[in-house]
């Protein structure tokens, strides 16, 4: 399905080189904010205290949160079973016991509702957080490898590079934002990183299916021009495919509230950034590692008989 048809034929490739240079900078600011600022964990990878809080009535969750900033504790509350249970998750700071940071925040809470009862502390200790974060990391490598092999196997090695290489940057930048920001790495923010980084693969498929079509097809063109016109072949497609998910996405990040914020916010700047590493990185990357033609298309067998024909004469 096409909302517009474009009948005349884009010339990205013309600007292949700018594009690269300007996701080499990005790539590369990103990497060094990684490095210099690291990435803010949650208590999940850190440790930390879990702190749950019965009530008589249903709870409120936002009240509780904003009553917990206030008093300057970083903090993650949720509803745990019911709406009368609680559940907070805090990093516990330096020289703090977990028996006194509970109390602290049972007071606070008290403050606004005296029914507030405290049910259980528990102590997560950074042990789990350490093999959460090698757990996370193994599941990106895993996933990185499948991605090649299928590609490698589906068309040719350098889709396979290409795209391994797009989708890594797309991982990479989504991460730097995070690092810069320090906004909180937490488990569905690993998930959503997860997800983009298949959600990109897909549209790379596309990209690369319609150039080797178009390889098939095309068959005075030079490699720019089949790429040219199988990126303007599916910009439709790609507009309607990331338009309905990006509106999706935009839903969770402005009502989702604080539980989903990260979790959409890395889905929005990994989709912006899926549809340019798709179609301004991979498809450069291809084009520069020397796809041609003849790789897709088999060269016409002479018949033997011709053959032996043209020798005797």
């Amino acid at each position: 399905m096409e909302f517009f048809k474009i009948r005349r034929t884009i010339p990205f490739m013309r600007h292949a080189l700018v594009f690269n240079i300007v996701s080499l900078i990005t790539f590369l600011a990103a990497v060094f904010f990684l490095w210099h600022k690291g990435l803010n964990y949650s208590i999940e990878f850190t440790g930390g205290t879990l702190i749950e809080v019965g009530y008589k009535d249903a709870a409120n969750v936002d009240g509780i949160r904003q009553a917990l900033d206030k008093a300057g504790y970083k903090s993650e509350v949720q509803n745990f079973g019911s709406s009368r249970e609680v559940l907070i998750r805090m990093h516990l700071e330096k020289d703090q016991s977990t028996s006194d940071l509970s109390q602290k925040v049972l007071q606070i809470l008290k403050t606004d509702d005296q029914s507030a009862e405290l049910r259980r502390v528990e102590f997560v200790g950074p042990q789990v957080g350490k093999e959460l974060a090698e757990y996370g990391a193994l599941a990106l490598l895993v996933t990185a490898v499948g991605i090649v092999l299928y590609l490698w196997l589906r068309f040719e090695w350098r889709f396979g590079l290409s795209a391994i290489i797009a989708n890594l940057h797309d991982v990479v930048i989504i991460l730097g934002c995070f690092a810069f920001f320090q906004w909180e790495f937490s488990l569905p923010v690993l998930a959503a990183v997860l997800a983009v980084l298949g959600y990109s693969v897909n549209e790379s498929v596309v990209v690369f299916d319609r150039v080797r079509e178009n390889f098939r097809k095309m068959r005075k063109s030079t490699t720019p021009e089949v790429i040219d016109a199988a990126i303007t072949g599916v910009i439709s497609r790609t507009i309607i495919t990331h338009g309905c998910t990006q509106a999706m996405v935009t839903t969770m990040l402005l009502f989702g509230g604080p539980a989903l914020h990260y979790f959409a916010l890395a889905l929005t700047i990994g989709i912006c950034f899926g549809i340019y590493s798709s179609v301004l990185v991979a498809s450069p990357l291809v084009m520069w590692l020397g796809a041609r033609r003849d790789q897709f298309v088999k060269p016409a067998r002479r018949d033997r008989r011709d053959e032996h024909e043209g020798a005797v004469v």
